[in-house]
């Protein structure tokens, strides 16, 4: 079976113990599209364009180089909004985003940061691409209109619709399309100031033959598979705007609890409109109502229900029709009242002999039909010489009714009371009594003795009180008062969010009180409800105490046995933060105490050499009255998680055709920050099963920082992706463990698009170098008449590898670019004939552009890197090939981990200018060429080649030219 064939397979993994340092590597990144993009192309330098249609789903990846491998970031902005989807920001290499909506258009930034260097940062726009269905709205010139709507006008159609890219619309008459010019009698034009966007039709002094049927047709010319699409309207001469009217009362005055009907009909217009209603404000229409056509019916109608409702009727015929109404229900709250001493006395005591007045305020709906009454001891009272009753204007809301007592008498004293009620008598009464007598007096506010000053600790329920005496004792309103400099008071917020609490008690609660909370607070008492005097106020100091404020709170410390280091706990913040004491212990072991002094914000604990019994858990308390602050510092000699080194094409080899290999390579995190590490765990199961297969790979003397470390996977069944997990190990034990996914790949590929050039590097032996260059920022002193205009794509913003031959380089200079080192199976590794029969084929392919009258050549070898480094000639091809790009093809047979070597050779003069791009390496011969239709159109030749560097007798080149195949 093939799990058992997996099992056998797995047992033969062979370690290779080849190693060398390779130096920490700061990101690099570029963006790929994997969805279902329309077209992807290069607008600017440093942007690409994804095009996509709406509804589809988008897919973009993240390719990222350096070492440690880069953590990703995901972002978006969009046209000066930040589009946030919660977060927002994605930790994937893939952005996937289903059913893309418009709103979702907009650049996405890719981040990729390791911790050295500057983050790598690489964009993309998204454009979303969508056609809305078309409206068709008709005016008529405003000059002109007289009794009729349409009679010998001229009348304009315009034509809407929301499109990304611009839309581009047709217009029919019946099925005659019409353009500008083909009838005198009608004009098509776009708005300047909408340009792009509608698309109206003039019809000048209306025509029998212009009554008819109209069809826009709206299309972005099938961009992104987009079909057009259609609006029709008929015109005639009863077409009209419409005209509404409603069928109630304005405003609307009911009881609450009744049922409201609004009743709005169209009184004109054709077609026939189409009614809705609205509340001011885009607010939402309550939810019970119910909506038929031009009713609307509101059940068990509250206050909240009240206010401006509108009809608006529509048929795309002129500007809409609105009216409005206003339902008012009935109701009365917010009943209160306060008592003035006589205003003419520097007093604030009621006096017999002098003036009092009561007032009484209450709002009310409507407010015209508000009324109050007054009585005294339960009896009506009427307005005299000595009771003055006035009434503010009923247009004044709230309303207010006032009691003046003109030299008040023993005799007068009693309850007085306000009766407030609405004329409809559909609403209970507001009754409000108030007492006049000698022991009614103003307010007296205090604090109780000690409770001025409260301390209280973090969590505690807090009761703040004011003391309030006086006839009739008035609400206690309660604030914060903020010190923020001299003589200066700043309002903050109450502990509920608000500016302002009120109390009837005059007690103030606070649960779990926070140290935000501490401060002053202010109690003061209201003007109503009470006396109309100047507030009289209280101050409460409130002071929170809370633990120690520490850091850290926790830490990993690494570290290997016998070596001497310090733990340190400092203080941020405490309340009190006076004899402070601190205890550090590991485990439940008490190490040692201590007090902290004024000028001391911290305290260290010395390991003067680790033992075994010193590992693990210490931890410092800092404690106040309030409690204790807790650092705690885990002391561990587990090894750091190896970092996988992802920048190697490590599967580009294969042993037998149902197998493959995998060069599994990796550093060490702070290799020397504990014990050295004794071997690797390795462990690999086949993704999709549960089973995992482990081993160890011991290794010898001690690993260096940066040193990398190879174990070569053989016989992995292809084309399985498989799940390794590598352990480091101690004599402390296990430490931390990395995971990771190889999959099979037989392909290498790189165009050149990122600055890390897929780690291709420059020979060093050479007289210059290549250089990475794109056509859209080539500088304007370039050479002309070599040198390509574009990438192999044809894109101007497309990169590609190119020697620059002008001054100072000389004839027969060479420049050498190295590709990255591939692996094929060591086993294969022989010279033997049955090895050559064996060793893998590859398909090694490129473009190339050389043109100029003074090209000189273009050659590739393949160097094999056995026990010594060869060199071998496997393309080459001199002299100017023309303004185009070209594609090669050559199949090798390496015996032993090779690179890719291309030299360009500078001809005679300046115009020599050689270019490559897309470079690939894929397992396998090189397959036929596709037909020709199937090339990019930039491309006029091909060459391929079979090679083999033990038998170079066998080399066969073809080229094909025009459609004729040539032979040598």
């Amino acid at each position: 079976s093939k799990r058992c064939f997996f099992v056998f397979l797995l047992l033969q993994l062979v370690l290779q113990g080849s190693t060398c340092v390779v130096s920490t590597a700061p990101p690099t990144v570029r963006i790929v599209h994997s969805g279902q993009a329309c077209n992807v192309e290069e607008e600017r330098y440093s942007e690409r364009v994804s095009t996509i249609r709406e509804g589809d789903t988008l897919e973009l990846q993240c390719l990222v180089t350096g070492h440690p491998h880069p953590q990703i970031r995901w972002t978006k902005t969009a046209g000066g909004a930040s589009d946030r989807q919660g977060d927002s920001s994605l930790r994937n290499e893939t952005l996937r985003i289903e059913s893309i909506s418009r709103h979702q258009g907009g650049r996405y930034y890719c981040k990729a940061e390791n911790g050295l260097g500057s983050p790598a940062i690489r964009s993309i726009r998204v454009d979303v691409y969508y056609l809305d269905d078309p409206v068709i709205t008709v005016h008529q010139s405003v000059g002109e209109a007289k009794e009729q709507f349409y009679f010998e006008r001229t009348v304009f159609l315009r034509c809407v619709a929301n499109s990304n890219p611009p839309v581009h619309y047709t217009w029919r008459r019946g099925k005659e399309v019409l353009s500008q010019g083909s009838d005198s009698g009608v004009e098509i034009y776009e708005p300047f100031f909408t340009q792009g966007e509608t698309k109206i039709l003039k019809l000048k002094n209306l025509r029998p033959q212009d009554y008819a049927d109209y069809t826009c047709i709206s299309s972005v010319r099938n961009v992104c598979s987009i079909e057009d699409k259609t609006a029709h309207f008929s015109l005639s001469n009863r077409t009209a705007p419409p005209s509404i009217k409603l069928l109630l009362d304005d405003p609307l005055v009911v009881n609450p609890g009744e049922t409201v009907t609004l009743v709005c009909v169209a009184s004109g217009g054709d077609p026939p409109p189409t009614l809705t209603w609205v509340r001011p404000g885009g607010e939402e229409l309550p939810k019970r109502c119910v909506v038929n056509r031009g009713t609307l019916t509101v059940p068990m109608v509250t206050v909240d229900d009240g206010g401006a409702y509108s009809c608006v009727a529509s048929n795309n015929v002129g500007n809409p029709a609105k009216k409005s109404t206003t339902i008012l229900v009935r109701g009365l709250r917010k009943g209160r009242f306060w008592i003035t001493p006589d205003p003419y006395h520097n007093d604030d005591n009621i006096q017999i002999g002098r003036e009092v007045k009561i007032s009484c305020q209450v709002e009310a709906t409507p407010p015209e039909e508000l009324q109050f009454g007054w009585l005294k001891n339960g009896r009506p009272l009427r307005s005299s010489e000595r009771m003055v009753i006035t009434h503010t204007d009923t247009d004044v809301s709230p309303g207010t009714t006032n009691l003046d007592i003109i030299d008040l008498k023993f005799t007068d004293f009693g309850t007085y009371t306000c009766v407030a009620s609405l004329r409809n008598r559909g609403t209970p009464e507001i009754s409000i009594d108030v007492n006049i007598s000698s022991t009614t007096v103003p307010p007296e506010l205090t604090v109780p003795r000690g409770r001025s000053h409260l301390i209280a600790q973090e969590g505690d329920t807090v009761d703040l009180q004011c003391l309030v005496s006086g006839k009739p004792k008035p609400i206690i309103l309660w604030s914060r008062v903020e010190d923020s400099g001299p003589a200066v008071a700043a309002t903050a917020l109450m502990p509920d969010g608000s500016a302002q609490m009120e109390s009837y008690d005059g007690v103030l609660r606070i649960n779990n009180v926070t140290r935000e909370m501490g401060g002053t607070y202010r109690c003061q008492t209201s003007q109503y409800n009470g006396f109309n005097v100047k507030p009289r106020e209280a101050l409460i100091q409130l002071v929170v105490q809370f633990p120690p404020v520490v850091e850290p709170e926790f830490t990993e410390i690494r570290q290997a046995l016998g070596r001497a280091f310090s733990l340190t706990c400092r203080l941020l913040r405490a309340h009190p933060a006076r004899l402070l004491r601190y205890e550090w212990k590991l485990g439940s072991r008490l190490l040692t105490v201590g007090q902290f002094s004024e000028q001391k914000d911290d305290t260290t604990y010395h390991i003067r050499a680790l033992n075994r019994e010193g590992y693990g858990e210490y931890t410092c308390d800092i404690t106040n009255e309030a409690g204790a602050g807790r650092c705690t510092f885990l002391v561990t000699g587990k090894a750091y998680a190896p970092e996988f080194y992802y920048d190697t094409y490590g599967a580009l080899w294969q042993n037998r055709p149902r197998v493959y290999g995998f060069k599994l390579q990796w550093t060490q995190m702070e290799p020397g920050a504990v014990d050295r590490i004794l071997a690797y765990r390795l462990g690999i199961r086949q993704v999709g099963q549960s089973r995992w297969w482990e081993q160890e790979i011991p290794m010898e003397g001690n690993i260096q920082k940066g040193e990398l470390l190879t174990y070569n996977l053989t016989e992995l069944i292809r084309p399985e992706s498989y799940l390794v997990r590598l352990t480091p190990i101690t004599r402390y034990g296990e430490g931390d463990a990395t995971e990771r996914i190889i999959t099979y790949s037989g392909e290498f590929r790189c165009g050149f698009e990122d600055e890390a050039l897929c780690l291709f590097s420059q020979d060093k032996t050479d007289e210059f170098d290549w250089t990475r260059h794109s056509a859209a920022t080539r500088d304007t002193k370039y050479t002309p008449n070599t040198g390509p205009s574009s990438d192999h794509t044809g894109s101007k913003q497309g990169f590609y590898m190119y020697i620059e031959t002008s001054r100072p380089r000389l004839e027969g200079d060479k420049a050498r670019l190295l590709s990255p080192t591939f692996n094929i199976n060591s086993k294969t590794s022989s010279s033997s004939s049955a090895a050559v029969t064996n060793s893998p084929t590859y398909c090694f392919a490129f473009f190339y552009h050389m043109y100029g009258k003074h090209i000189g050549a273009l050659n590739v070898f393949l160097r094999q890197k056995g026990q010594t480094v060869t060199d071998t000639s496997v393309w080459s091809l001199s002299g100017n090939q023309g303004n185009s790009w070209s594609q090669a093809m050559v199949n090798i047979h390496p015996t032993t981990a090779f690179q890719m070597v291309m030299e360009g050779v500078r001809g005679s003069g300046i115009e020599g200018d050689i270019a490559i791009d897309n470079v690939t390496i894929e397992e396998g011969e090189c397959k036929e060429p596709p037909p020709k239709s199937e090339f990019n159109k930039h491309i006029s030749r091909k060459w391929w080649i079979s090679f083999s560097p033990l038998t170079p007798r066998s080399t066969v080149l073809y080229q094909e030219v025009g459609g004729v195949f040539w032979f040598s």
